[in-house]
């Protein structure tokens, strides 16, 4: 959990009530966005990926591609305006974890910036809309994965629903007032050679009402080949994945039913 991040309350507050007028919108309106391609620059839908999906998640969505070209929905008014305000806090916030991320591992302050070429990187806003369910213990919002992408910020309404899985057994993570959730992603498991590890999660229906979780993944430009940084491999600590054009790791994802780290164990050497 991150507090004290500068994100101001408000902003925080007119994300989600944008986000609640986006899914407010009558279904004609919102399948105007409707698609299948990943890198669709806006893409509503429901469940994860419908042509692989063997069962349905409780879980409608909208996602944007908002760097290093800013695309939204221009209804309801207001939204583009407010998600752009929004995402841009997002990436400078980003950007200072990455420099302490970057000092952690004993490289200098922007080496992830500059490696992964984060001026020109992707930054994939992802907002899902779970409604209440009479019986959420027969379904799932979305079933344990991980995140592509080096860092996702989440934000959630008051109504939890996301479960992390630290050593096997599934806790509810709470979401403390005005924090953000910080995602470890794939790639920066890969990057780090595994010193960090990308966190698996899942989230869970409930029947008190409708649950919002606006995340943005970022991560490195989409042709920027991810493999361990040659600075932290030796003799000692061989690489432990193979490298992989990040487009190409987006895209076998996607082309997955999500499962764990099934996508990450694909490259593992």
């Amino acid at each position: 959990m991150l507090i004290n991040h500068g994100v101001s309350e408000t902003l925080r507050d007119e994300v989600i009530r944008a986000s609640q007028g986006f899914f407010d919108l009558t279904e004609k309106e919102k399948m105007e966005h409707s698609g299948r391609n990943l890198f669709d620059p806006i893409r509503y839908g429901t469940s994860f990926n419908v042509t692989v999906d063997k069962t349905l998640f409780w879980r409608d969505y909208l996602k944007c591609h908002v760097h290093p070209h800013f695309n939204a929905p221009s209804k309801p008014p207001g939204f583009s305006q407010t998600l752009e305000e929004y995402i841009t806090k997002g990436r400078e916030l980003i950007a200072e974890l990455l420099k302490g991320i970057s000092l952690s591992l004993g490289l200098e302050e922007n080496y992830i910036h500059k490696r992964m070429n984060v001026d020109l990187g992707s930054q994939l806003l992802v907002i899902n809309c779970y409604p209440p369910c009479p019986k959420p213990e027969l379904v799932m919002g979305l079933p344990a994965h991980t995140d592509h992408g080096l860092l996702t910020l989440l934000m959630q309404n008051e109504l939890g629903g996301l479960q992390i899985q630290p050593n096997g057994k599934w806790i509810p993570v709470h979401p403390l007032p005005n924090s953000f959730f910080i995602n470890t992603g794939d790639h920066m498991e890969i990057l780090s050679n595994g010193k960090y590890k990308s966190v698996v999660h899942r989230a869970v229906a409930n029947t008190k009402g409708i649950r919002f979780s606006v995340g943005i993944a970022h991560g490195p430009e989409l042709d920027t080949i991810v493999g361990p940084a040659p600075e932290l491999v030796g003799d000692d600590d061989p690489a432990a994945y193979r490298a992989i054009k990040y487009r190409d790791y987006m895209q076998l994802q996607q082309n997955h039913e999500l499962d764990g780290k099934s996508c990450l164990d694909r490259i593992r050497i």
